[in-house]
C-alpha cells in the first residue's frame, strides 16, 4: 500500500472508501475501496480535498480483483460454459447448452488450495438447463499477486477443464420390454409412456417397443435386432429381480457385451443394469423407473446420452447422495439426490 498524489494514481486501485460531504445536499461514498483511479477522477478528488491517497500499484506485481476474476474463469472453464460480466470482482459460471455438468473435484480442491483464490460450483454429473448457474469466482481480496494466479493458470493447463457442460445427444432409443403377462394381453404395459416422456425431457426419442415374454432367447434377439437397426441405446424393462423366472438380466447378458453393472447402490434403482453391446448402452430397467418421481434412470441414463462411458466406480460413486429424499416438490434436475 503507498500514499502517492492524486495526480500520480492514475491506474492504481484505491485501498479505502473516499466520502463526499456536500453540506445540506449529500453526504455518502464517491469512490468506492478497489476502484481503479482514472483521469477524470483527479478533479473531483482534489475537489473533496484529497491531494494524496492510498493505493497499491498495479505495476508492482498484483492484479485487480476484476481482472484476477476474469483470468480465473477462461483458464478454468471447458465446452458448454459462458461467463457473465465482473462485478464488484466476483463472476459467474452459466451454462449455454442443455446438458450434463462435469466438475474436476480433485482438481477443484488444488485450486481452492492456492492462496486467496475463491472458486465455488455446484455438484457436477447432473442434467442441468441453458442458463443455469454452475458457479462463480473470485480473489479474497482487492488485488491479487501475479504469482498466485500463475499457478492457478498452471493448475488449470495441467488439470483442466475444471469445469465443462457435456451436451446430450439427440438419440434413437429402442425399448425392449418382457414377460408374459404383458406380451399375452393380460395387463397393458405402463412402462412405455413412462420412457417416452423421459426420452422427450432428455430431447431423444424412443423410436419402437418390442414385446418378448420371457424367453431369454428371445430378449436377446430383440436387443441385437435392435442394435443392427442403429439405434444410441436400448431399454428393457420388466423382471429386472433376482427371482429365478426373471430372464431378463440373463437375456441381457446373452447379448455377449460388457457388463458394467447390475445392481446400484442408489434408492429406489438398485436393481439397474448397463451392459454395452458392440458400444451401444443396453440399460434394464427396475420396475421403480415406472413410478418413482425420480430414480437412479436420472442419475445414470444423461450421463450415457452425453455419450460419457461410465464404469463400475461410477455408480460406486453414487452412493454418496443416492438417497432420494422423496422430496414434495421435487427440484430436480438441481437436486442429485443427496447432493
Amino acid at each position: 500500500m503507498d500514499k502517492v498524489k492524486v495526480t500520480d494514481a492514475i491506474g492504481m486501485v484505491l485501498c479505502h472508501d473516499i466520502t463526499e460531504i456536500v453540506p445540506g445536499e449529500f453526504k455518502g461514498r464517491a469512490f468506492k475501496k478497489g476502484h481503479v483511479i482514472q483521469k477524470e477522477d483527479v478533479e473531483k478528488l482534489l475537489n473533496i480535498g484529497k491531494e494524496h491517497i492510498y493505493v497499491w500499484n498495479l505495476e508492482d506485481g498484483y492484479v485487480h480483483e476484476n481482472d484476477a476474476a476474469l483470468r480465473m474463469v477462461k483458464a478454468a472453464a471447458g465446452n458448454g460454459i459462458y461467463f457473465t460480466e465482473v462485478k464488484e470482482g466476483k463472476i459467474e459460471l452459466r451454462a449455454n447448452t442443455k446438458g450434463v455438468l462435469k466438475i474436476n473435484v480433485e482438481a477443484l480442491y488444488d485450486l481452492n488450495e492456492v492462496e486467496e483464490i475463491c472458486f465455488a460450483t455446484i455438484h457436477g454429473n447432473k442434467l442441468v438447463e441453458n442458463d443455469k448457474l454452475l458457479g462463480g469466482a473470485r480473489v479474497i481480496p482487492l488485488v491479487v499477486k501475479e504469482e498466485i494466479l500463475q499457478r492457478f493458470e498452471e493448475i488449470c493447463r495441467e488439470k483442466g477443464p475444471i469445469i465443462e457442460v457435456k451436451p446430450l445427444y439427440s438419440s434413437k432409443i429402442g425399448v425392449v420390454t418382457t414377460g408374459s403377462e404383458i406380451l399375452k394381453g393380460r395387463i397393458q404395459d405402463k412402462f412405455l409412456p413412462v420412457l417416452k416422456e423421459k426420452a422427450k425431457e432428455l430431447d431423444s426419442e424412443i423410436i419402437g417397443q418390442v414385446l418378448t415374454g420371457d424367453e431369454k432367447e428371445a430378449i436377446t434377439k430383440a436387443i441385437l435386432d435392435y442394435i443392427d437397426k442403429g439405434v444410441d441405446m436400448v431399454m428393457v424393462t420388466g423382471g429386472m429381480s433376482v427371482d429365478p423366472d426373471d430372464c431378463t438380466p440373463s437375456g441381457i447378458a446373452a447379448c455377449g457385451g460388457e457388463i458394467i453393472t447390475y445392481g446400484t447402490p442408489v434408492l429406489p434403482g438398485a436393481m439397474f443394469m448397463l451392459s454395452y453391446v458392440k458400444g451401444i448402452p443396453v440399460v434394464g430397467l427396475p420396475g421403480c423407473v415406472m413410478y418413482g418421481k425420480r430414480t437412479v434412470f436420472d442419475l445414470a441414463v444423461p450421463r450415457l446420452l452425453a455419450k460419457e462411458k461410465l464404469t463400475k466406480r461410477d455408480f460406486v460413486k453414487m452412493s454418496y447422495g443416492g438417497q432420494c429424499q422423496a422430496c414434495p416438490v421435487c427440484t430436480y434436475p438441481d437436486c442429485g439426490f443427496g447432493e
